[in-house]
């Protein structure tokens, strides 16, 4: 398995990704990634500054994804952990720890100070890794993402 930056000829590959797993778990479609545009054209998405998505691919099929990008309508010093998601055959392997590590450091090299998630309630492996990874609950969210489905918000100081 390779862990890289998204390519262009990676989009359909990476919406089918996200919107693959977001039915799996019975997200609902409004109010969350299932709904944003940019979902089918996430390399011009991440190409704008501070920003960058990764892609795990295996044997040239696209397995997992997730990317930073400053906090919509937040703080300067805030980003966002966007659209992580793995097909099941990616989970329990040690890549979504790999992901988030990759992910906070160029948040980092960016100068973000924090890292937002949004994240749902029963997306409990999600929220166990996230905590494992130094993130923290917190009462109301912050930014304007457009994803008010989300229920559950999350920050890391970096």
């Amino acid at each position: 398995m390779e862990i890289r930056k998204i390519q262009k000829g990676d989009n359909q590959q990476v919406a089918k990704v996200i919107r693959t797993v977001l039915e799996e778990l019975n997200v609902p479609k409004v109010g969350t990634a299932y709904a944003d545009p940019e979902l089918d054209k996430m390399f011009e998405t991440y190409q704008k500054s501070q920003s960058v998505y990764f892609v795990v691919e295996n044997k040239g099929e696209i397995i997992g994804c997730a990317g930073i990008a400053p906090l919509a309508n937040g703080s300067p010093e805030v980003c966002e952990l966007q659209k992580m998601y793995f097909l099941p055959q990616t989970r329990g392997l040690g890549i979504g720890s790999q992901m988030i590590a990759l992910c906070l450091a160029a948040a980092k090299e960016f100068g973000f100070s924090k890292c937002y998630l949004e994240t749902m309630p029963y997306m409990e492996a999600a929220q166990k890794l996230y905590k494992k990874s130094g993130f923290e609950y917190l009462d109301a969210p912050m930014g304007c993402t457009g994803h008010s489905s989300c229920p559950v918000w999350m920050i890391k100081e970096l």
